[in-house]
């Protein structure tokens, strides 16, 4: 895992970043806000560790900045405070911190924190990437749902303008039939033109039920104000 840890102090650097590798993750440390912030932007981190007191830029505005730019919390946030009173904690949380941890700070207390932070972090993943597997179903889904609507309402009026157009072009309509063919051209070309405008019209999208199970973009005309059916 990606960790950005920025801390002032030199030998809490050495300590956490030392105790980071010997986990099997990739730290990063950086020793002021403002260096937390230009790598966190380069980075995009999993986990982050900010000491709050810190020069040019304070943990807490690091971490609200990180929160404006990252609304899904992909980064997961803990911080690190000697602060202990309650309205100091409540302002670690109202920052967008994950969870945070009091100094004097122990290598046994800070891993204990780091295994939580990377169990939790996993669960995230978890959970987004089932999000996404959904997404991607129903897009599928709907992809199906829609040729076969699509396919359903053309072809009947595009075998009819193939028909007509075939024997057209093998001369087997008499000048008095023409007109009457013609008709039929204009007719079925209109249908399909009329199809693919409530294609691209569809603001409620409503499936139906096709045939043998399957389903498919209601594509009749009918208004759809009522709710999509799964």
């Amino acid at each position: 895992m990606r960790v950005l840890y920025a801390d002032d102090e030199e030998m809490m650097r050495l300590l956490l970043g030392t105790l980071l590798e010997q986990a099997g993750h990739t730290a990063e440390l950086v020793n002021d806000g403002q260096e937390a912030w230009d790598a966190w932007q380069r980075g995009r981190h999993e986990l982050v560790i900010l000491d709050w007191m810190m020069p040019k830029v304070e943990g807490d505005e690091v971490c609200r900045r990180i929160r404006q730019l990252d609304a899904d919390r992909a980064s997961y946030i803990l911080m690190v405070t000697a602060k202990d009173g309650h309205e100091d904690l409540s302002r670690v949380l109202e920052a967008g911190a994950d969870d945070y941890v009091s100094k004097p700070l122990t290598p046994q207390v800070f891993l204990t924190r780091l295994r939580i932070a990377e169990q939790r972090i996993a669960v995230q993943e978890t959970r987004r990437k089932a999000e996404h597997d959904l997404k991607e179903a129903r897009y599928l889904a709907g992809i199906g749902e829609t040729a076969i609507a699509v396919q359903h309402e053309i072809n009947n009026p595009l075998a009819a303008l193939i028909s007509v157009v075939g024997l057209l072009k093998q001369g087997l309509y008499s000048p008095e039939e023409m007109p009457e063919a013609l008709d039929v051209v204009a007719e079925q070309a209109n249908r399909i033109a009329t199809v693919t405008k409530r294609l691209n019209s569809l603001e409620k999208p409503r499936s139906v039920e096709y045939a043998y199970g399957e389903r498919m973009i209601d594509l009749s005309g009918a208004r759809h104000d009522d709710p999509i059916v799964p």
